[in-house]
């Protein structure tokens, strides 16, 4: 997919999941979550090289400081990402995103251990995580699924369930939760 195509993609994605976005201009100027995602994309492309990593991180970082999002370089993200109300989002190294996965502030995606080895979660597709969650740890968490609100996830979240709690606790969607939801607080 070319630059402008993927481009066109995020704005349209932007509409879809906010009512609040009027336009076009306005959400190129005004998210910061699209002005992080773009800023990804460009750091993600550099750290492939062992030769251009800390330029890399420092685009990571300044972009962190710009928009209170910290995506670390090396994490994989997928197509239709959407961070609403960026603020205090922090995704880790080895993080790796789905397609159509959605995040609210103060979402962190860490790690439990210090070691090189995979230490952060695998989010799979169209899952919803609601605001101030922490999802902690190499575990993965399945297709269609959702996060509540403030939820700590320490363990596997099957596909179409929902964890919400500390600890989290999973149960399946119902059938009427099947769409995608983009409200946490409907599961909360």
């Amino acid at each position: 997919m070319g630059f402008i195509a993927r481009l066109r993609e995020d704005i349209a994605n932007v509409r879809q999941h906010d009512p609040a976005a009027r336009g076009t201009v306005e959400i190129i100027l005004n998210y910061s979550g699209m002005h992080a995602i773009w800023s990804h994309r460009l750091s993600h492309r550099l750290w492939q090289r062992d030769t251009t990593k800390a330029l890399a991180r420092s685009i990571s970082q300044f972009t962190r400081f710009l928009t209170g999002v910290e995506i670390h370089p090396g994490a994989t993200i997928g197509r239709r990402f959407f961070i609403d109300h960026g603020m205090g989002i922090v995704i880790g190294e080895t993080t790796e995103i789905g397609d159509g996965v959605m995040l609210y502030h103060g979402v962190t995606l860490g790690g439990q251990v210090l070691t090189q080895t995979k230490r952060h979660s695998t989010i799979e597709d169209n899952v919803t995580i609601g605001a101030g969650a922490k999802v902690l740890g190499p575990i993965t968490v399945g297709t269609g699924s959702a996060i509540g609100a403030n939820a700590v996830v320490t363990k596997d979240v099957p596909a179409h369930h929902i964890a919400i709690g500390i600890p989290a606790k999973t149960r399946p969607r119902q059938p009427e939760e099947r769409i995608k939801l983009v409200d946490p607080d409907y599961y909360i």
